[in-house]
């Protein structure tokens, strides 16, 4: 049991901000490629210097909002209160209400675990706090992506945040140390002040609903710049008349003793990114655990979602019985048979393959086998009786791969099949009270993929299209495109509703990677679509597959999704986008 912890010092009331501390950058806002003092890595620097201001009158980009390692830096109003125990009167929680974009934040004070790896991530996070002296100390997991400065450079849902609030008299100190493996090469911190404020009584709505602010726009378009043609890049640096190299930040910028090698002309020049020495993926807490087990997560509504570190198995659970959507390796059959039986005493009734690939169709035969059908046919004995077992669905294109049409030996055992498969674009269930829809996506990881939308939980499963953990496969010799797996996210963002501040709403459970929703998927549609940009704009300049892979155009997303050992490298992946978009 939690336990809850009696606070030091009260400081609950409404604080105002002091901006007498980085004015420039907390309220007009930072200049673009004003990257000065930031211990910034190249990743971090060419997804700044590749960010379009234009790309938040997307619509999926107009009601998101700051994440709690930047929110405190803007104009706001912070007001504190605590959450008490009614029986004993010990604080359960600290909360904060900042009134940019209306904002609450919970502070947990009664000892609770931070989530899962593989739970959702919020805006605000997740946050325990103690008490050391007078001084509040919170740790925040669980973090979306976001903002490092709101000039393009990024903090990535990998980035942890340390703080420490420290009251002296009317003035309230907020010390931020953001920890982030993707982006910064060592913890970043800040401080801003606060003065209590007991008069104000404003409050900040912000009922915001997105609207279409630029007309024509092609379908999945996302405003970026190439590399090394952003025109603004130098701007802050002419205008101040500052060391081009300098305001490109970096940890040694930071240090005193830079100023000296600001004597040497050399230094005085900007260095371009260095595309030589590779950027590792970066290592976090937040990474799925490897530990060969599968984890049993709710999501919302009657759906919960099976993460293991070889992908995610999407349950719907009712009065008719049990829904999955992809199988786990069959090494894994047992620990998904025990995660049901948890869940619910009904049989396994369908499973739906969203594609061929063998880590969603190795336990096809295991779960199918402890399953019954929810029809077996004219003259069918009792339910209980079926022998052939739960219904395996998926496209038709499904069942050629994983079986031999043409009589050449079969690549799979033909207990893992689909039995029943549709070869249109949409397949539609009406089960355990709830309707779904199979929506075939054609030409994308390969020619069978499906996604699956849950419309009364609100839950799309997303298969092999989306993932949070690495690139997309995309298979070309199986019929598999780039744009093809971009438009299968397209698609899911058509679908995807948000709830108040792009947060919650439509839960998205990828095919690897934690839970989602649609400010996720953006995130993930927007790298893939700024990644095909410039690759087409290589190719347009004769380049060959071997000068694009030596220019690395995935180079500021590698940290995150790049690999360069395994099944799917980031090579491999750079190959078969080069070749899906080459022309015939």
């Amino acid at each position: 049991m939690a336990v809850p912890a009696f606070a030091q010092i009260d400081f609950s009331g409404t604080w105002t901000p002091l901006y007498h501390e980085d004015q420039p950058e907390r309220i007009p806002g930072p200049e673009l490629g004003d990257y000065l003092g930031l211990p910034i890595n190249d990743a971090a620097r060419l997804r700044a210097e590749s960010w379009n201001s234009s790309r938040l009158t997307l619509q999926e980009h107009q009601c998101r909002v700051h994440i709690s390692p930047y929110i405190y830096r803007g104009p706001l109003e912070l007001r504190i209160w605590q959450e008490k125990d009614p029986e004993t009167q010990q604080v359960v929680a600290i909360k904060n209400f900042i009134s940019t974009f209306e904002q609450t934040r919970t502070v947990w004070m009664d000892g609770r675990a931070h989530p899962p790896a593989y739970a959702a991530h919020t805006w605000m996070g997740f946050s325990t706090g103690k008490w050391e002296g007078n001084i509040l100390t919170v740790y925040t997991t669980h973090i979306k992506t976001g903002w490092i400065r709101r000039n393009g450079v990024p903090e990535s849902d990998r980035a942890t945040l340390t703080e420490h609030f420290i009251v002296h008299d009317n003035y309230l100190t907020h010390v931020s140390i953001i920890t982030d493996p993707t982006y910064l090469t060592e913890p970043l911190i800040k401080s801003q002040n606060f003065v209590l404020d007991p008069g104000w009584q404003g409050t900040w709505i912000w009922p915001c609903e997105y609207v279409e602010e630029v007309t024509n726009r092609p379908k999945g378009a996302v405003p970026n710049y190439l590399p090394g043609a952003n025109p603004f890049m130098h701007e802050f640096s002419d205008r101040w008349h500052l060391p081009a190299a300098a305001v490109q930040g970096g940890a040694a910028t930071t240090l005193p003793e830079y100023r000296a090698k600001l004597k040497d002309a050399a230094a005085m020049v900007a260095k371009p990114v260095s595309l030589n020495s590779p950027i590792p993926r970066a290592a976090s807490t937040h990474d799925l655990p490897d530990d060969g087990r599968i984890h049993l997560l709710p999501v919302q509504g009657n759906i919960y979602m099976l993460a293991s570190a070889s992908g995610n198995t999407t349950v719907q659970v009712g009065s008719q019985g049990i829904l999955l959507v992809d199988a786990q390796p069959a090494s894994l059959s047992a620990q998904v048979l025990e995660a049901l039986a948890k869940l619910s005493s009904k049989p396994i009734r369908y499973l739906i393959n969203t594609s061929a690939d063998p880590t969603h169709t190795g336990g096809n035969d295991d779960l199918r086998r402890a399953g019954v059908q929810v029809f077996a046919g004219p003259g069918a004995r009792a339910l209980s009786d079926a022998a052939d077992g739960a219904a395996i669905i998926a496209h038709e294109n499904v069942l050629n791969r994983m079986s031999a049409p043409t009589g050449s030996q079969s690549p799979t055992p033909t207990g893992n099949w689909p039995t029943d498969t549709f070869a249109g674009d949409v397949k539609e269930i009406f089960f355990n009270g709830e309707s779904l829809k199979v929506l075939h996506q054609p030409a994308a990881s390969s020619d069978g993929d499906s996604l699956v939308y849950f419309r009364r939980s609100d839950v799309i499963s997303a298969g092999n299209l989306f993932s949070t953990v690495s690139y997309p496969l995309i298979d070309i010799e199986k019929g598999g495109s780039f744009q093809g797996v971009i438009d299968g996210l397209n698609r899911m963002l058509d679908l995807a509703v948000p709830e108040h501040e792009q947060e919650g709403g439509t839960m998205i459970i990828p095919g690897r990677g934690r839970l989602c929703d649609e400010a996720d998927l953006v995130e993930y549609r927007d790298m893939l679509q700024i990644i095909k940009d410039r690759i087409e704009a290589m190719m347009k300049m004769k380049m060959t597959l071997a000068q694009v892979k030596s220019a690395r155009p995935t180079l500021d997303y590698d940290p995150l999704y790049g690999a360069q050992t395994g099944s799917w490298t980031t090579d491999m992946f750079v190959e078969a986008a080069y070749k899906s978009l080459s022309p015939k």
